[in-house]
């Protein structure tokens, strides 16, 4: 008896495994992100970024004298080449800064000693130099589109700190700094996403870290990964503008539901529950806003978090919660971060886990996944039987 093939259609990888890996784990029925095994709530709390980073290269917590040495490494490299800049000089003043990132990374590359070292020991290396020099090319160029000289690092800050003075010229205080270490903290890594995937897709073919990290840039960029907490804030400040008081927030919800019409940083891909990321960040959104004077902020917020989860829960859709860029946005403008520089920012945060990733995919211990990336499609355009079809001159087609 004939058999008949059955086509099954997978949108997105949803669901697939592509490949095992050591260095995040996300439940996201019950809510839990996982580094390296130590949960992000401990982490957040306890950790600093650079500890984070460094947990995520190498597969541990380091001793102290071995986070003074990263430390110091991530501070030696801290400074961009001088044909960086000036060639930062030169891009057109309107250019996203997403994609100015992505035009710095080959030339941090050409400009990295050990580009084509693909020892497990130089790509870490490689990473540091990208995990330091990342903040100062959006710093930079941010300043220069605004008409602005770039600022030299200052050594005595730390990481999160150092970025914040050469963004705004002013040196944050120790909470503020540390404000944006946890936020770095939080974005770190989330296991096989599509900038992640990206990285560690172009890397299976022997392509250098730098190519990987590249690729991971561009697909961040794109809307349907990168950019909501932006686009959060932009929400916020609209309705900022519309509104009165925030007893109006249960009717702009339930129209913006009713209508079609997406209500920004609700909803995750993996996350059925609360994202152990936005609780966090909820948290100190709450403690920023009332520092800062903008409480309405969060209340707006708050309030959106309550009548959507409500709405949705009404509709059969408990699932739908807030995840981490929904509060994260406005904790960024209240860290004084612009909002088109956002999404870079989360770059400055994922860099760590991009090295990651792509130093597992060099070095794999298990290689039960191919040594190329290479999926299969099925084709559905036009037949024309099993020779194909007939080839006509340009003259003969009428």
């Amino acid at each position: 008896m004939a058999t008949e093939t059955v086509h099954v259609k997978n949108i997105g990888l949803r669901g697939v495994t592509v490949a095992d890996t050591k260095i995040s784990y996300i439940d996201g029925e019950n809510g839990v992100l996982i580094y390296r095994g130590y949960r992000i709530e401990e982490l957040a709390e306890q950790s600093t970024f650079m500890e984070t980073a460094f947990l995520l290269l190498n597969g541990y917590l380091p001793k102290h004298s071995e986070l003074e040495e990263f430390e110091r490494q991530v501070v030696q490299w801290r400074e961009l080449p001088g044909f960086v800049l000036e060639s930062l000089e030169k891009f057109p003043r309107h250019a996203d800064p997403m994609d100015v990132l992505q035009a710095c990374v080959p030339m941090l590359a050409i400009d990295d000693p050990e580009l084509y070292d693909d020892s497990k020991e130089a790509n870490i290396r490689k990473s540091v130099r990208l995990i330091a020099r990342f903040p100062a090319v959006v710093a930079a160029w941010h300043r220069i589109g605004n008409g602005e000289k770039p600022l030299p690092p200052d050594n005595g800050l730390s990481h999160a700190g150092n970025f914040l003075w050469q963004l705004t010229g002013k040196k944050p205080s120790g909470e503020i700094a540390r404000d944006l270490d946890v936020c770095l903290i939080l974005h770190a890594d989330h296991t096989f996403n599509a900038s992640t995937f990206a990285c560690r897709e172009v890397v299976s073919t022997r392509a250098h870290l730098y190519a990987g990290v590249s690729a991971g840039v561009g697909a961040l960029s794109g809307s349907l990964h990168g950019g909501a907490n932006a686009r959060v804030m932009k929400m916020l400040l609209k309705i900022e503008s519309e509104i009165k008081s925030a007893d109006e927030i249960g009717a702009w919800v339930k129209n913006m539901i009713e209508s079609g019409r997406i209500i920004m940083g609700m909803g995750h891909a993996v996350y059925k529950t609360d994202d152990p990321r936005a609780k966090i960040l909820k948290m100190m959104s709450r403690r920023l806003a009332e520092e800062t004077g903008h409480a309405h902020w969060y209340e707006y917020l708050d309030r959106i978090e309550e009548e959507g989860h409500k709405e949705f829960l009404a509709r059969g859709r408990p699932g739908i919660r807030t995840n981490v860029d929904f509060y994260s946005g406005s904790v960024y403008a209240m860290l004084g971060i612009p909002i088109d520089i956002m999404t870079p920012v989360f770059a400055i945060s994922r860099i760590a886990g991009w090295c990651a990733h792509v130093i597992e995919e060099k070095f794999a211990e298990a290689q039960e996944k191919p040594a190329l990336y290479r999926p299969e499609a099925e084709y559905v355009g036009h037949y024309c039987g099993a020779v194909g079809c007939t080839y006509e001159p340009a003259k003969a087609r009428g």
